[in-house]
């Protein structure tokens, strides 16, 4: 099964902030219940900055529709110790605590079978020798009981064949990633699981290095974009039990456009009408509706 969302869903605050775009604007409303009118999937973004408390997850379960699943980013002391440490002060040693208090958080997502996978994210340093391959196989046993996904973006991970043996003899999803290339930009990536994980970042190459979280995806995909990366996706799905594709060029609410346009690519057409506003902005997806898809 295909199932298409956004990367996050809230984005309150700054220039490409969603509300009065996507979200009505001063009308108080709940984000994740609106976005799950038009959206069967979403990854969680925020469980990146802190382990999320049981009681906000179960809050999210119940806020969202039966078949509706959630994908998680990994704390970022998993993935990113020195982004951690710059924010927190603190060293980042990771510990079986914090594996046990990122899971507690969870279990109400797990429990309630809407729990599609997790994701442990790590940075363009983060390079394939035998230190990296041994932290990623103990994180990998670590978050075992899960389906898992890995997005590695350094391009010594596809250069070295240990890099497929390892993920695939652990079920363990290779995340596919579109995004501004570079001499060290990560090459093809294979199949390694029976899940299909795809992140579309956008194509923003000059803000991408000089650029912070909001500019660095201020970027929208083109219909002709769309299509294409939707055959990407089709040919993954033809050879996997389910794909989760999620647009994180989340700027102005772009990321909603792109996921639109491509559900529609594949018959998934909304069930309720879209925000006029949105329309407004974006007359490419209005015309993408009309000649359904």
């Amino acid at each position: 099964m295909i199932h298409i969302g956004t990367s996050g869903w809230s984005y309150p605050t700054s220039e490409g902030r969603w509300e009065g775009v996507f979200y009505p604007k001063g009308k108080k409303i709940d984000h994740l219940e609106f976005l799950s009118r038009f959206f069967d999937t979403v990854e969680v973004n925020s469980s990146f900055y802190r382990p999320v408390l049981p009681n906000v997850a179960r809050n999210w379960v119940e806020k969202t529709p039966p078949a509706f699943r959630f994908t998680a980013k990994l704390y970022q002391k998993f993935t990113h110790p020195k982004m951690f440490e710059d924010a927190t002060g603190k060293a980042a040693e990771v510990v079986a605590e914090d594996v046990e208090r990122f899971q507690e958080g969870l279990e109400p997502i797990a429990e309630s079978g809407k729990l599609g996978c997790l994701l442990a994210q790590f940075p363009p340093s983060f390079k394939h020798d035998e230190e990296s391959l041994t932290y990623l196989e103990d994180l990998l046993r670590q978050f075992a009981r899960y389906p898992l996904a890995v997005e590695l973006r350094h391009r010594s991970w596809t250069d070295n064949p240990d890099s497929f043996r390892l993920l695939e003899s652990h079920g363990v999803a290779w995340c596919m990633i579109d995004e501004p290339k570079f001499r060290t930009s990560i090459g093809d990536v294979p199949l390694t699981s029976k899940v299909g994980y795809f992140r579309f970042h956008g194509r923003n190459a000059m803000e991408w290095w000089k650029g912070d979280r909001e500019s660095r995806y201020n970027y929208l995909y083109s219909p002709q974009e769309v299509s294409a990366l939707a055959e990407d996706v089709k040919e993954v799905a033809e050879h996997t039990q389910d794909v989760y594709a999620f647009y994180n060029n989340h700027f102005g609410a772009k990321a909603v456009v792109n996921a639109l346009q491509m559900k529609l690519q594949f018959g998934q057409k909304p069930s309720e009408p879209l925000p006029e506003p949105l329309l407004e902005r974006y007359p490419e997806l209005k015309e993408a509706l009309e000649k359904g898809r």
